[in-house]
Parts: structure tokens; sequence; C-alpha cells
């Protein structure tokens, strides 16, 4: 595909999200290296160009350059940001309670803390991502399980949980672990597959670190 061609793609599907809006972004692509430029008025709007970007065939990497700017009048303070994001912290069943915090700066806000899995110190990020007022968001939280498994141990229950899911091909990935490093290779058709494949993985009991190389689709 050439740059033009995947670039009006890009822009294309940036236009079809609804909880986009594409008139305020621009896109730049480069040998499968899409580029996002512009304003956005959410977090949460700036995860979702950045998605719908990855969801067209032919990119290979996306730099997201978005800038996200509420409108004067809608500014939230920091500390309300702050109360906020403990509030649905603390709401989550999958993050452990009193162990994640919360530091907000201009509406940045910085996690930290230490959790026993991986699948835990996501689900803070997600958490946090999703407030008003939000224009980023750093995740600094430690992960420190109380047993670490075996390498190997860790491999095998990653490898049946691939099994065990209907809607991944686990032959075609490989999953390689370093103490509690986790690396995922392999190719999948889809972005969705791909989500799928890391759902399955990290909640597994000793991954400390994901690293997802799994390749989607033909982007040779």
């Amino acid at each position: 595909m050439s740059d033009s061609s995947l670039k009006q793609a890009v822009l294309d599907e940036l236009e079809w999200d609804p909880s986009v809006n594409a008139a305020h972004i621009g896109v730049t692509a480069n040998n499968g290296v899409v580029t996002l430029t512009g304003d956005v008025g959410s977090y949460t709007e700036k995860l979702a160009a950045d998605s719908a970007a990855w969801r067209v065939f032919g990119v290979k990497a996306v730099a997201d350059e978005l800038v996200v700017r509420y409108p004067s009048g809608k500014k939230i303070e920091d500390a309300d940001i702050a109360q906020k994001a403990l509030q649905v912290l603390s709401w989550d069943s999958e993050v452990p309670l009193n162990k994640v915090k919360v530091e907000v700066e201009k509406g940045w806000v910085t996690l930290s803390g230490e959790v026993d899995r991986f699948y835990q110190r996501n689900a803070a990020e997600e958490d946090v991502q999703m407030l008003q007022g939000v224009a980023g968001v750093t995740n600094n939280i430690n992960i420190k399980p109380r047993v670490q498994p075996s390498a190997s141990d860790v491999r095998s229950k990653i490898k049946a949980a691939l099994q065990r899911n209907a809607q991944i091909e686990a032959d075609d990935i490989t999953v390689k672990a370093d103490g509690g490093k986790v690396t995922l290779y392999g190719n999948v058709d889809t972005w969705y597959e791909d989500e799928e494949v890391v759902n399955a993985a990290w909640p597994a009991p000793g991954v400390s670190q994901g690293v997802d190389r799994i390749v989607v689709g033909n982007v040779s």
C-alpha cells in the first residue's frame, strides 16, 4: 500500500469511529509508520484515535503526537481528578485495595505502588484513563509476586490459557518466559485476536512484565 493510500485509509477509519473527532486530527504516513497530530478533547479520544490507526491494514507503527486540550470552561482541578481516580480504583475488584498511589499534575496522572500481578497493573491504568480531565497517564506501579513460579511453569500456564480460548489459534503463538518477563511471538489476522491473546496471557501468575511481539496480518 502506498503512503497516500495508507494515509487515506487511516483518515477514513478515524472518520468512521464515532468516539473520534477526525476534523481536528492530522495524519501522515511513511513506509507504514503513521503519525497522528492535532488536538483531541479527552484522553479517551486520544486512545480511541490511536486504536483506530492501528486497526488499519498496513500500519506497522503509530507515532501519537496528539495533544489533549480540554475547553477552558470544563477544566477540572487536579485534586478532583485524584479523588475520582482513587474512587474508581477502589471500585475495581481487579486492583488490590489501597495498593495504588495517585499523583496528578496539570491533568497528568502518575500511578505508583506495588501489586502482585501484571494484569492488576494494567487494570489500574485502564481505570484512570477514562476519567474526565485526564491529559495523560504514567504507570509506575511495581509488580512483586508473592511467589515467583519457575519460567517453565509460567509458560505452561499461559499456553494452557491460550488453548482454552476458542478465539485463539494457540499453535500459532510462541511464549517465551525469562523469570517474570513474558514475550509473545507469532502471527494473527486481526488486532482483535492480538488483544485476545494478550488478555489470556497477562493474568498468569508470575508475570511481572509483558512484551507483545505478535505480528498482525501480513505487514511485510
